[in-house]
């Protein structure tokens, strides 16, 4: 017996058999194999699979049926996709993919399976126990009535007029969805936040910040949603994540200050970095997503990475990249859960002020204003200066003898809610967008300020009405006549991407898009 906890997930048809024989035989079954019965392993999905890690599990074996031998024909192709991808992640982090492993076997295959347990039991030994520390417990419960009470008047709730003009705003309401943000800041101040509706549509906003700007008042809405679900919250369970969580557990894991990211080994050999650059480019969680998203919507965020790098090096500027830092926490923050977003946070400075950096430069608009914002906001000091990628290229450009190839394509854009709303700054990739030379470029119908969120925040609430919410948005974007929707957030592109895999509505709406640090990247040149 070892220190190290081993999952076996186990299908409850062929390979269950051989290990009932097992069991009857009495034997040697590694002790810290705990087995969990399963009705087919391709309902084990990535974020199972990953939550396992995220507790604190050593090793996971997902153990099923042998290829042509599933009961319900796809669980083993599900399997393989599923562990694939989960060992990319794992390598990714610096857990190392090697702890996760599939295996397949038939009812009377038992001396193979023990094999294989015994196994992979040893070599997880040689590995050591994961060096992952569970986040994942009861938060103590508080006066909750009086910190709500404190959360409505920090951020002005008690001024809200009742007029409505945050509902007929609200993207959520108007394609259909029964929520109101009047009626949440009615029962923050009247003291019914526990009614069942009022929970569920604190987790429904999509923190867009658009009822903001039609608030007479200036009510802070999305803050205020933000900071209550870190109240009603009362444990990591509850919150309405989407793709079961998979993202939260990603970052809470990474919260362990004994992992060895290396989320960096995949770049290219044709941008230059530099190990001693006081400069760094912060990447954002990209890797990650196009991991996890690939066999759905066959994603490729890092595009956005590598062209930014390019974009740095075409100025000569050759950015340092830090292996151990992690997720900015945005996702954790707005979801309910403060106390691993400071962690994350804490953990990021402290590796940026240990390397001595003094500018980091990032093209996520959530890393953006998580990093320039929400940590001074909850007391972490930086010492280094933080700057979106478009503030570099556009001061840059302004200098002069920089120009753009023709772009034989007609564009439009979708504004990212953290930088054309909170950051007040929707100007800014239209600057970049102006300086291009496409075919055409035209404004969808709700843009800058007034844009239309791409349906979700934080991996919060995806339901029905988010998917017609990009509905909405993909079909205001075809009705400009243009062929290319300039993305400015990797989100945006995963999100409305998702949409458009709709079986129903097929190439109805399918539109090709491109991150706009990508359409520089290739487009730009010295004149």
């Amino acid at each position: 017996m070892t220190d190290s906890k081993i999952i076996l997930f186990l299908c409850n048809w062929g390979p269950h058999s051989a290990y009932q024989v097992l069991q009857d035989q009495a034997a040697m079954i590694p002790g810290e194999i705990k087995m969990v019965r399963i009705p087919c392993t391709g309902r084990i999905s990535k974020a199972l699979l990953f939550k396992c890690f995220e507790m604190g599990a050593s090793g996971v074996a997902l153990v099923g049926c042998s290829p042509g031998t599933c009961r319900y024909g796809t669980g083993t192709t599900n399997a393989q996709g599923h562990v694939e991808d989960t060992r990319g992640i794992l390598e990714l982090l610096g857990l190392g993919k090697e702890r996760l492993r599939l295996a397949t076997f038939l009812p009377d295959e038992s001396e193979a399976l023990l094999e294989f347990l015994q196994s992979f039991s040893g070599e997880i030994e040689e590995m050591g126990p994961s060096p992952v520390i569970p986040t994942l417990v009861q938060k103590p419960k508080s006066d909750r009535d009086e910190e709500i009470r404190r959360l409505a008047a920090l951020y002005d709730v008690f001024a809200c007029q009742d007029c409505g003009k945050c509902s007929s705003a609200c993207p959520l309401t108007l394609v259909g969805k029964p929520f109101s943000p009047r009626a949440t800041a009615n029962a923050a101040i009247s003291g019914q936040i526990i009614s069942p509706s009022v929970q569920d549509d604190i987790w429904s906003c999509l923190t867009c910040g658009l009822c903001y700007e039609r608030c007479p008042s200036a009510v802070d809405f999305s803050s205020f949603i933000r900071d209550l679900r870190d109240v009603v919250v009362e444990s990591r369970l509850d919150t309405h994540a989407a793709h079961g969580g998979f993202f939260h557990s990603l970052m809470r894991t990474m919260t362990s200050v004994s992992l060895k990211i290396r989320q960096w080994d995949w770049l290219p050999d044709d941008v230059t970095i530099d190990k001693k650059s006081k400069i760094v480019f912060f990447g954002g969680c990209a890797p990650y997503f196009d991991l996890f998203f690939t066999r759905h919507i066959g994603l490729n965020t890092r595009d956005i990475l590598v062209d930014s790098i390019r974009l740095l090096n075409f100025f000569d500027i050759h950015p340092r990249l830090l292996e151990n830092m992690r997720c900015c926490g945005h996702d954790l923050l707005w979801s309910g859960d403060k106390t691993n977003f400071l962690k994350l946070a804490r953990l990021n400075v402290a590796s940026l002020h240990e390397a001595g950096i003094e500018e980091v430069v990032t093209a996520c608009p959530e890393c953006y204003r998580t990093l320039c914002r929400d940590y001074p906001e909850h007391g972490i000091e930086l010492d280094f200066k933080v700057t979106h990628i478009y503030d570099f290229l556009e001061n840059e450009i302004d200098k002069g003898a920089v120009g753009f190839k023709p772009l034989n394509r007609k564009l439009t854009f979708q504004d990212p809610c953290r930088l054309s709303r909170f950051e007040n700054r929707p100007e800014l990739p239209r600057k970049l967008i102006n300086r291009l030379n496409p075919e055409a470029f035209s404004e969808m119908l709700d843009h800058g300020a007034n844009a239309i969120c791409c349906g979700n925040s934080a991996w919060i609430g995806c339901d029905s009405f988010s998917k017609a919410l990009q509905v909405k948005r993909i079909g205001q974007a075809k009705d400009t006549g243009s062929d290319l929707l300039v993305t400015g957030c990797p989100k945006c592109q995963i999100h409305l991407r998702c949409a458009m895999e709709d079986p129903f509505r097929g190439e109805e709406l399918k539109m090709e898009m491109m991150d706009l640090t990508s359409v520089l990247a290739k487009t730009i040149e010295w004149e």
